[in-house]
């Protein structure tokens, strides 16, 4: 187990207190930090809700092709700081060549990036310094499996206090196209704010809770000359993209005009500014995981308009590059601040074991 290099610790209500010291045993700058022993060892690396996971003589990431016994996980990913994550491969592959640009990364000369998870054939993942750049598919079961899976990564990596967002894209109620939305919490289609999950046929309700500091710290780098707003509201997260929306053009539809415009007239009268599909449980499993989030999106369309996206590709793209920007200025200026993360990771691969590897490759192809 990690121990932590303090001269004096205090322990009060579970929690260990700890002030963080430079190498020449001068306090810095950082906050003290709190750590709950369920979900951080004293050193502030992650640690699981899940005590079997110790006993495992390998734990295989099925859906990210990465194993604890096949790879050097520790010395892969344990300079990771920010775990950015969006719905498509190709969204996620474009955002990691932007942060690399904005912080200014080099890889190594006659290399590219590489996509870590190519063999698992469901999710991308980029590494560019110390930010991993993953796509989590569509919907709450995508972002679910993964999360599991990314959540138990840092635990092997052995990642101090990482820092997650979501970047994606949604549908604004009362808010126009282009607009960046911070959510402030996420709520499901009943507005209630917990992810409801059954386990062993019992409802287990998780609350979906994000970071306020980190909403805050967001909202201030939007800069007054941006030409788009970005705002800071409730949104709602749905398990379907048609009726669970409200929407009117999806296969099946058995309410009225009237019936969904007055939904959504609760909706904006209850401070929910977007819906989509994700945020209850990505705000759900960071915080039972003790990972600090965000989610940041980008509305294409304001619902109380319709239902069909009618703007131009060219401008669709643009949009959906605004909360990378913002993500990416809290990064930048993190990194400018703390200076000390190492930018030189670029995602080699780190297999300590051929023979495992090759087993954690022919693991996640059955899971077809």
């Amino acid at each position: 187990m990690p121990t932590c290099a303090c001269d004096k610790q205090m322990f009060g209500e579970g929690k260990h207190v700890c002030q963080v010291k430079s190498r020449d045993g001068v306090a810095s700058n950082e906050e003290t930090q709190e750590y709950d022993p369920a979900v951080r060892y004293i050193d502030g690396s992650v640690r699981l809700r899940n005590p079997n996971i110790e006993l495992m003589d390998q734990d295989i990431l099925y859906h990210l092709a990465l194993g604890s016994g096949s790879h050097d996980l520790v010395e892969m990913f344990g300079d990771v700081k920010f775990v950015c994550m969006g719905g498509t491969p190709k969204r996620m592959e474009q955002f990691a060549h932007y942060i690399m640009k904005e912080i200014g990364h080099k890889l190594p000369a006659g290399t590219t990036l590489l996509d870590i998870s190519q063999y698992s054939y469901r999710y991308s993942m980029y590494k560019v310094g110390p930010v991993l750049s993953i796509s989590h598919g569509m919907g709450i079961p995508s972002v679910g499996i993964l999360l599991h899976e990314v959540i138990k990564l840092m635990y092997h990596a052995k990642v101090k206090d990482p820092i997650f967002f979501r970047i994606g894209t949604c549908g604004g109620i009362n808010v126009e196209g282009g607009t960046v939305v911070i959510s402030e919490e996420a709520v499901d289609g009943m507005l209630r704010t917990y992810l409801e999950v059954p386990v062993l046929g019992k409802l287990v309700r998780r609350p979906a809770k994000l970071d306020r500091q980190l909403t805050r710290e967001l909202k201030a780098l939007a800069h007054r000359d941006d030409p788009y707003d970005t705002i800071v509201g409730k949104t709602m997260c749905t398990c379907d993209f048609y009726e669970g929306q409200a929407r009117m053009d999806g296969a099946f539809c058995e309410f009225s005009e009237q019936e969904r415009m007055d939904y959504l007239n609760e909706l904006h009268s209850n401070g929910v500014v977007n819906i989509e599909m994700e945020s209850i449980a990505f705000a759900a499993l960071t915080h039972l995981a003790g990972i600090k989030s965000a989610v940041v999106c980008v509305t294409l369309i304001d619902r109380f308009k319709g239902d069909q996206v009618m703007a131009p590709k060219e401008v669709l793209d643009e949009w959906q590059i605004r909360p990378q920007q913002l993500v990416a200025r809290y990064i930048t200026r993190y990194l400018q601040r703390k200076g000390r993360l190492s930018l030189e990771g670029h995602g080699s691969m780190c297999v300590k074991s051929p023979r495992r590897f090759k087993l954690v490759q022919q693991e996640s192809e059955n899971y077809d």
